[in-house]
């Protein structure tokens, strides 16, 4: 599902009217809780958001084993914490079944949330070998089964499986990409092309078309929102009312509508307002 319109633009709303979501808007499937189906962190674009899944997909059913003999497993419930920033590193975190946020918490007590990740990704880098704090934390985002890999198994198994140690090569890479991405994203956009992009990436990935429109049909809070895109609360609420005032969005409490998909687009790559 993509928002690259190329249609006519819909009537404007009158002033002072709203549009709001009725019986006749068409059904939705069940409404995806980020982050959905695949990871999601800020970008530019939805494509390689699920590059990081795949990084043990080369192996063979006797590697797989292995590992699984060398690891734990490990399970957490919706909100349990899986590794805290500043605790010391023990290892590293394979996702086998739920979906895991990891965030920064600063000084101030504010928090961005660097990715949600979902299963087939690994968590709690950038150190594999041990030493080191998590700079950092991981929560649980649903019922999680993790494998657990300790610092001191990770050595022996990059020595003695190759292909495993070219796979991790893999993974970090993909995590690397990942984090370059955000960092492109808050140093060279403004915030408000964050919310826009934000938003867009959002209708690609949970959309439903309804004629010009499009439904996100995913549950996200503000809060989520305002950690994504490197804002607060309060701002994300004001500008989500804004959009509303000039016809960008109708939200309504379970759902987002993008109205006008091009004026979303636009004020990204005309640099916001």
């Amino acid at each position: 599902m993509s928002l690259d319109v190329e249609i006519a633009q819909p009537e404007p709303l009158k002033p002072g009217r709203k549009r709001v979501l009725r019986d006749t808007d068409p059904e939705l499937p069940r409404q995806a809780i980020l982050p959905g189906a695949q990871s999601l962190f800020l970008s530019e674009t939805v494509d390689g958001l699920d590059e990081g899944a795949h990084f043990l997909d080369p192996h063979k059913l006797d590697e797989w084993a292995i590992l699984r003999s060398h690891g734990r497993r490990l399970s957490f419930s919706a909100g349990e914490t899986i590794f805290t920033q500043g605790d010391k590193h023990g290892g590293i975190f394979i996702i086998e079944r739920g979906s895991v946020r990891v965030f920064y918490s600063a000084p101030s007590g504010r928090e961005i949330t660097l990715a949600y990740w979902t299963p087939g990704n690994f968590i709690g880098g950038p150190e594999m070998t041990g030493g080191g704090t998590h700079i950092w934390s991981g929560e649980a985002m649903d019922d999680c089964e993790i494998l657990f890999l300790p610092a001191h198994v990770l050595g022996k198994l990059i020595v003695e499986l190759p292909n495993f140690a070219l796979c991790l090569i893999q993974g970090l890479a993909s995590k690397g990409k990942s984090y370059s991405a955000m960092a492109q994203m808050l140093g060279t956009r403004s915030v408000i092309e964050r919310l826009a992009q934000f938003l867009m990436n959002l209708g690609k990935l949970h959309g439903v078309r309804d004629g010009h429109a499009v439904i996100i049909n995913a549950k996200v809070t503000h809060d989520q929102i305002a950690a994504m895109v490197g804002s607060t609360r309060q701002w994300v609420t004001m500008m989500m009312k804004r959009f509303q005032k000039e016809g960008l969005l109708t939200v309504t409490p379970r759902h987002i509508r993008i109205e006008r998909p091009h004026l979303l687009m636009a004020m990204v790559s005309k640099g916001g307002v």
